[in-house]
């Protein structure tokens, strides 16, 4: 049930700070750091083939060896199973690096407690031997299960969460440390203690175990290799979730990716915002996505103590999709619970993504949008 209640202490003592204005200085300048690969595993980029054609993929009718979340050609027997969901941190900040999220096909970034965020990663077309570090789940996580038809690997939840999955009818695909052991999902370092998933393990785990992972319909984003009309120039996007949670998204036109910088120090009471590049621990690389796309849906406070958030994530709303160096004003849909999410031009067309991968930034409806030349700025904000 929604309930009108306040923020929590820390959450109100974030939301109160003045808010770093849109021409802050970024303490980190805009470089691209070339990809360092390792001898146990390289880095991928995924990338159309010559000849993708001309009409795309999707939204409905992918050829056995198109991955529907990435419209990439991708080994038939990669796609014949469900994707693989992780629950992956992103503060303290000494968590980052994190492991393996250059790997995922689709990263959801969104809205935690106390102005943090959190990330639940998709793995289905690529493996990682490591992922993380794990943390517990919340709410939202169950949109994503259903949305995707996935297992699911995390860390615990509060009660309240963990009865609601449990009780849901993808509870059987639900892998938890205490029952998917190592190799599966691991502490190998006790210094840090940090919960690592090893995907290519959870996967034999789930075929030791009996648990379904067979072939499911994905179908719902529409792929095209060549940049829409309609798109107004932008080369960078601001995320701010809090004034101890923000990111920003750099376009590189050489690469036509957006590379992810995240926040270095908290930017409270005016202080400055200070970026750095993330990298991906796994394979020593930067973070780097062919499209990013921010969702705008409805947040209430389920409770304060401790604080869980609900996100009203059916029907439709305000999307804001960034590819090839542009930006559009569009619509998310997912009409049924089971539904992928879809995004729709205003003249209800399916608009398509990019080949290839794509993080999406969940925020209010009433967040903030501020542009200034070439830069779009989002700022978090409640219900």
């Amino acid at each position: 049930m929604r309930k009108p209640i306040f923020l929590s202490l820390l959450s109100l003592t974030i939301a109160c700070q003045p808010l770093p204005s849109s021409d802050a200085p970024l303490t980190t300048p805009f470089t691209i750091q070339s990809p360092v690969a390792t001898q146990t595993q390289p880095y991928v980029y995924l990338t159309p083939t010559p000849g993708y054609p001309q009409a795309g993929f999707g939204p409905t009718n992918f050829p056995i060896d198109i991955n529907p979340l990435t419209g990439l050609s991708t080994n038939p027997n990669a796609l014949d199973r469900r994707p693989l969901l992780i629950k992956v941190s992103n503060l303290p900040r000494d968590v980052r690096p994190q492991f393996g999220l250059s790997r995922a096909d689709i990263v959801y970034e969104y809205y935690t407690e106390e102005g943090t965020t959190r990330f639940i990663a998709i793995y289905y077309s690529l493996e990682a031997e490591m992922v993380g570090s794990i943390r517990s789940a919340r709410f939202f996580d169950e949109h994503i299960i259903r949305m995707y038809k996935g297992l699911f690997a995390f860390g615990s939840a509060d009660k309240r969460v963990l009865e609601r999955l449990e009780n849901a009818n993808f509870s059987d695909r639900l892998l938890l440390e205490w029952e998917a052991e190592c190799p599966a999902l691991c502490r190998p370092d006790p210094v840090t203690n940090y919960l690592i998933a090893d995907t290519g393990a959870i996967r034999e785990y789930v075929r030791q175990q009996g648990i379904s992972d067979e072939l499911q319909n994905l179908e719902g984003m529409h792929f095209q290799a060549q940049t829409p009309d309609g798109g107004e120039r932008i080369t960078r996007v601001f995320a701010w979730y809090s004034a101890v949670i923000y990111n920003r998204w750099d376009y590189d036109p050489p690469s036509g990716r957006y590379y992810r910088y995240v926040d270095v120090e908290n930017a409270l009471a005016g202080q400055p915002e200070v970026y750095q590049p993330l990298r991906d621990a796994l394979v020593d690389a930067p973070i780097r996505a062919d499209n990013v796309v921010i969702l705008l849906m409805p947040h209430d406070f389920y409770s304060t103590s401790p604080e869980i958030v609900e996100m009203w994530f059916s029907g439709s709303g305000p999307a804001y999709a960034f590819r090839d160096g542009l930006a559009y004003e569009l619509e998310w849909v997912r009409e049924a619970k089971d539904d992928v999410l879809s995004l729709i031009t205003k003249d209800g067309k399916a608009f398509p993504f990019k080949p290839g991968t794509t993080w999406f930034e969940v925020m209010g409806i009433e967040t903030k949008f501020i542009q200034k030349d070439s830069a779009w700025r989002f700022e978090m904000r409640f219900p």
